[in-house]
């Protein structure tokens, strides 16, 4: 089978380093994304929880503006936009970063959301009777509680991440994808070097869900 469909790795042999050193822009464009988006998101779901309507309003149309539109097309108005409105050009990373990051605020958010309201309201309670402050109340009491629930949630929503991470090739960042594309055509055989993409984004997928149920049985225990 494999000699019917041609198939010659040596031709891309030598290139296979510069394809690897893709991963490293691939994890820190996944780390940082998930890290001011995962912020953000804390930022909206406490608008989302609370009293005051215009803070649940902004969050409702942020959620709404960022859910309901492509991801792709986002991500080419702040990298095509950006200079044109400031003046300044920004980088396939930095714009790639941005964009994730306020788009995965958007799902992170209403995972949060739901993650606090499943908190018994008794605790909610008992804290305000004692006196405790709403953001101690939160910080030490609500939250703790809420992230150990809905941890499987955002372990899936950072491996999405990590896999939508390739379509920052099509803004130029250096990532596996697009050195991969590059690889592609210089040798006009496109087959082996995105198989080995596929490959490294599978075993960097595998690893990230393994290191993250390994956490989530330790926090288990830690109950």
């Amino acid at each position: 089978m494999l000699g019917q469909l041609n198939l010659d790795f040596g031709k891309i042999a030598p290139n296979i380093p510069y394809i690897l050193g893709g991963i490293q822009v691939t994890l820190l464009f996944t780390l940082l994304s998930a890290l001011f988006g995962f912020a953000l998101a804390i930022v909206l779901s406490f608008f989302k929880v609370s009293t005051f309507k215009p803070l649940r309003w902004f969050a409702d149309v942020y959620t709404s503006i960022f859910r309901g539109t492509p991801l792709i097309l986002q991500l080419a108005l702040i990298y095509f936009a950006t200079p044109q409105l400031t003046g300044y050009p920004i980088s396939g990373l930095q714009a790639g970063v941005i964009t994730f990051a306020l788009n995965s605020a958007a799902y992170s958010s209403e995972t949060i959301r739901g993650g606090i309201l499943a908190v018994d309201k008794g605790q909610r309670e008992a804290a305000q009777t004692l006196g405790v402050g709403y953001p101690m109340m939160m910080k030490d009491i609500i939250l703790p509680q809420a992230f150990k629930n809905i941890l499987p949630a955002l372990v899936n929503d950072s491996i999405a991440l990590l896999k939508d991470s390739a379509l920052v090739s099509t803004v130029g960042a250096l990532d596996v994808m697009r050195r991969a594309q590059i690889v592609a055509a210089e040798k006009f055989i496109y087959f082996e070097p995105l198989l080995l993409a596929g490959v490294i984004y599978y075993v960097l997928v595998m690893g990230l869900t393994l290191f993250a149920r390994r956490f989530e049985r330790r926090m288990r225990r830690s109950d």
